[in-house]
Parts: structure tokens; C-alpha cells; sequence
């Protein structure tokens, strides 16, 4: 997409010190934005400069172009699934405009940021925390906007908790809401929730019929409430109150064995099914209902509303203990991965398998970005049709980047093999090319690949591994963050280098960095990045021509 590549020509390295560039800021700010966990370390950068590179970015863009901005919080809330880093995106934006006095489309930002009834005191929880307790209008009214839109008696019962720095009483009484159109019973939700946030005994307005019958099973006695499970109708009744797993955890002050768990697994999100396959088996829940969550993962409707980033169906199949789930999580991830476009021709992959690319995506996942980036990989190759020999081509570098050109080093690979229209290949300081069969399995394919991370060492040699990898090949992806080492032979020469000009190069940045090892400006030159399906979205529109205009 040309828009994400504007050119600064000033010379800049990479964090590795091999050549560099910088982006224009609406580049640099989607790239940062689409791989942004924010308050966390990478590699290169700590949480606090990451953070403070993209409030500065946003700022910057928010005073630009305010339309372009508005699209672009929508669409990295909605579309990209990104939560934190559209809730950061849009309290900067109208912070940095209303430094400036500018008014407009303040309040529809942080309406935008919000897709999901915690995200209301997400935004206030940012807010207050940077800027005080001292709320802006348009603040209050995006926050309103998007209470009438999302507040609900099944949200009230999964959000309202005192974990909660903000809860549904204390937004309500902030921002003073009103009830939506359409929705007559929302005014005696809000009393409710203030209520609630009070401590006043009053009783569950008889307008909310789902909060009434969860008020009813709160109030059975303790040793009464595991027959609710056993009880025909059992699980239809915790689903009418709102029950979710984790308040019948606690609502039972007992163990979630086989059938507390079966009572609530017909009312579990995917998200929640996915996270809780390992407690499912150690549980012992019977096949049966096993095969009603694989029936819900094999549904790609309820995969896409499901919204999941595709790696956190790679996290489950790691996380599951038994075999029975792994069909299911494989017809899953397909769903997710549904925009892998048609490549004609032969395509050339590089997935950087370094040190850098082995750092966890947050403190809180055991996916790293190498796993991401092997999830690209793969896919586009069983996609694509593999081609290739399989097994090592190149070994690392034993020593210093002066060595390269030794036995077994980049430099002396004779070829990637290339009888296929997809030749995957992972890099670091030396090339392996790796060839999924034919209908393979995505997930144990990247299973495969990732078990050679460290076979070809742990340097970034991308100019290196793209001289040895690149035979002709039709397109070039290139699947990485971008810290490219110096080319030992001549600094100067980029990532794309011994790559035709005519031939377009698709960078997939899994990290953000604001120095890149691609051209931006450049014909047939493109950077992307991000961890959800919207990556093969944009890397489509690209391969298809499209490339001007963003993708919101």
C-alpha cells in the first residue's frame, strides 16, 4: 500500500546497525499500532520508549489528518482486534487536539475505542491515569456513546466486578448516560448498576429478567446449587442468568469438575473454550460434549465473530493436552487464516528465525514472534503449494559475521530448491528451507518449523539470506522485525538487495520497530505488519495491485 511507504531519504540503522529507513508517521504509526502490546518489552525497546514512540506518533497524525485518524482507530479496534493500542490511539488523539483547541470528532474517537462493554472503563482507566480525574466533554460523551451501545444485563453480570479499577456504577456515575433508543429497560439497568457499585439492598428491577433469575440462583443455599447442574434443563438455566465459567467457579465454592463444567460449556465463548481445553480434560469431560465445542471451532461463522487473532488457535493447540481437540483447532485456525490469497507463480518466503524474533508477544502469552511469524509462513506456503526439498540448506555461521562465505555458511548455499510454486525458508545467520506435504496440517507444520529455530544460529542476516535464498522467484515475502545485521560485503546494500526492481518484496513486520530494513517509496517495495487475519487482507490487496489506499 504506497500510502504506507512514503520516503525519508535521511541514512538511519537498524537496532543491529545494518542499513535502515525511516517512515512517513502514518506508516510508522499503523505498523507500530497493528503489533503494539502496550506497556510491553521487545528486544530493542522498553515498554516506556515504545509507549511514548507511539503516543508521540498518534499526536502527531491526530493533529495531520483527524478523518484519517477516526477511520484508522475504528478500524485497528474492530478489524485488526488490537484493544489496548486503539483505546491509547484514540484518549492521545483527543488529548493532543484538545491542546490545540481543536473540537470535532473528539468524541466519536472514543466511541470508536470501544467494542466491548469493558472497554468504556478501559478508557477512563487510561484517561484519569495520565491526565487526571479532570474529565473533557467529548471524553464524557464518547465514553456515554458507547455505554448506550454496549451496556447490557449479560455484560453487567461478566464485566461488573471489583477487580475493576472502574466499574459499570462508577462509569455511570461519571459520564451519566442515557438509555439508547430502542432500549426502554437500559434505565433500570444503570439504577441497578449504581446499586450494585453502593451496596444498596435493593431488589433486581422486575424489567431485567436475566439479572432477576441470576439473583435467584444467588441466592440458593450452597448445598443445593450442584443439583442446578444435574437438573434436567440445568445448563439452560445458568446460560438465562448470565452464569459465565468463571462466576460458577465461584458460585459453587466447589471444584469445576466434569459436570459443572459440561452445565456451562454451551454457553462459553470460543475464546473461553479455547482457553480451557486443558481443564475440560483434566476434568473428564466426556467425548460428547468434546464434540459439540470441535463442532462450534469447525463453524466459520462463529469463528469470525469470535474475533480471535489467529495465533491464539496456534496457543490452544499447544495448550491442549489431548489429541481429540486437534482437528478442530486446525479447521479453526483455517477460518482465521480464510484471506490467504491465490499466488500465481513462484514465491519466495523468509521467515526470520533470530534472536530477536524469539521474545514472547506479551508477558501474559507463550506465543512468540517467531511462532507468528512461522504462522505466516506456513500458511502462505500450504496455501501456495510448497515446494522446495526440505531439510537444511545452509548451516550457521560458527563465529562472526566476517566468516560468512565459510563452509556451511550463507554465503556458500548453492540453492533453495524451487520446484514448487512456495518455497518457505527460515533465516537467522545461515538459510533452511522447510517443505510442508501436501495437505498438511498448519499447526503441525509450524510445530515443525519452529523446532529448528537456532539450526542456522541466531543473527538477523537478511541481505545474506535473501542472496542465497532468491532464485527467480515472482514475489518475495519476507516475514520478520526488520533489525537486519550489516551486510558484511558491502554496508551500504539493503534487505532487498540481489531482489530485482521489478520484482515486489512484501515485508510482514511482526514488530514494529520504527527503523526498517525495507525502502519505503519504492516501487514494488511493501511493509506490513500485525498478528491478526487482516495481515493476509492487506498482503491480498497488495498482490492484487491495490496499493493505494489504506485498508479502512
Amino acid at each position: 500500500m504506497a500510502k504506507f511507504n512514503k520516503a525519508r531519504h535521511d541514512p538511519i540503522e537498524t537496532f543491529e546497525g545494518g542499513k535502515a529507513y525511516r517512515r512517513d508517521a502514518k506508516s510508522d504509526l499503523f505498523l507500530l499500532a497493528v503489533t503494539n502490546m502496550v506497556g510491553e518489552d521487545t528486544f530493542y525497546e522498553a515498554a516506556d520508549d515504545r509507549d511514548k514512540r507511539y503516543r508521540d506518533l498518534v499526536h502527531t497524525v491526530a493533529l495531520e489528518d483527524p478523518e484519517w485518524m477516526l477511520r484508522f482507530v475504528g478500524w485497528l479496534r474492530s478489524e485488526a482486534n488490537m484493544r489496548s493500542a486503539s483505546v491509547v490511539a484514540a484518549c492521545e488523539a483527543v488529548w493532543a487536539r484538545l491542546q490545540v483547541g481543536l473540537s470535532g470528532q473528539n468524541r466519536q474517537l472514543i466511541a470508536a475505542a470501544c467494542r466491548r462493554a469493558d472497554e468504556p472503563g478501559e478508557v477512563l482507566g487510561y484517561w484519569t491515569g495520565r491526565y487526571g480525574r479532570a474529565l473533557p466533554k467529548p471524553v464524557k460523551r464518547g465514553v456515554a456513546d458507547a455505554v448506550g451501545r454496549l451496556y447490557s444485563e449479560y455484560t453487567l453480570a461478566k464485566y461488573d466486578s471489583d477487580a475493576k479499577g472502574f466499574r459499570f456504577g462508577d462509569v455511570i456515575d461519571l459520564v451519566h448516560p442515557a438509555a439508547a433508543v430502542g432500549k426502554p429497560w437500559q434505565g433500570d439497568l444503570f439504577r441497578h448498576a449504581l446499586d450494585r457499585r453502593h451496596n444498596r439492598d435493593n431488589p433486581v428491577p422486575a424489567a431485567l429478567g436475566t439479572l432477576t433469575k441470576r439473583a435467584e440462583l444467588l441466592a440458593l443455599p450452597v448445598a443445593e446449587r450442584r443439583g442446578v447442574l444435574l437438573a434436567d434443563g440445568g445448563s439452560e438455566r445458568l446460560a438465562e442468568a448470565g452464569m459465565t465459567w468463571e462466576a460458577l467457579a465461584g458460585w459453587l465454592q466447589g471444584p469445576m469438575d466434569a459436570a459443572a463444567w459440561e452445565a456451562v460449556i454451551p454457553s462459553m465463548g470460543l475464546m473461553a473454550l479455547a482457553r480451557n481445553l486443558r481443564n475440560f480434560d483434566e476434568a473428564g469431560v466426556r467425548d460428547e460434549v468434546a464434540s459439540q465445542v470441535c463442532a462450534r471451532f469447525l463453524d466459520a461463522g462463529q469463528v469470525a465473530r469470535s474475533r480471535m487473532l489467529p495465533y491464539r488457535w496456534l496457543s490452544a493447540y499447544r495448550a491442549a493436552p489431548s489429541l481429540r481437540w486437534g482437528h478442530a483447532l486446525e479447521g479453526a485456525l483455517g477460518h482465521a487464516i480464510a484471506g490467504i490469497p491465490e499466488l500465481p507463480g513462484r514465491t519466495l518466503v523468509l521467515v526470520d528465525t533470530s534472536g530477536s524474533m524469539n521474545g514472547v508477544v506479551s508477558a501474559r502469552s507463550r506465543v512468540r514472534h517467531v511462532d507468528v511469524g512461522a504462522l505466516i509462513g506456513v500458511a502462505l506456503a500450504v496455501r501456495g503449494g510448497a515446494g522446495g526439498s526440505g531439510g537444511a540448506v545452509g548451516g550457521g555461521v560458527a563465529g562472526s559475521v566476517g566468516s560468512v562465505g565459510s563452509v556451511g555458511s550463507v554465503g556458500s548455499v548453492g540453492s533453495v530448491s524451487t520446484t514448487g510454486s512456495v518455497d518457505l525458508v527460515g533465516f537467522a545467520d545461515g538459510v533452511f528451507s522447510h517443505r510442508p506435504p501436501a495437505g498438511a496440517s498448519v499447526l503441525r507444520s509450524i510445530q515443525v518449523f519452529t523446532s529448528r529455530v537456532g539450526e542456522v544460529g541466531y543473527g538477523t542476516q537478511i541481505v545474506e539470506s535473501v542472496r542465497a535464498a532468491y532464485k527467480g522467484h515472482d514475489r518475495v515475502v519476507i516475514v520478520s522485525d526488520m533489525q537486519a545485521f550489516p551486510y558484511y560485503y558491502d554496508k551500504g546494500k539493503g534487505a532487498d538487495a540481489f531482489i530485482p526492481k521489478s520484482v515486489p518484496v512484501f515485508g510482514i513486520n511482526t514488530t514494529g520497530y520504527g527503523r526498517s530494513a525495507l525502502p519505503p517509496g519504492v516501487a514494488n517495495r511493501y511493509e506490513i505488519g500485525g498478528f491478526s487475519d487482516k495481515v493476509f487482507t492487506m498482503f491480498g490487496l497488495l498482490t492484487a495491485g491495490q496499493d493505494d489506499a489504506w485498508p479502512f
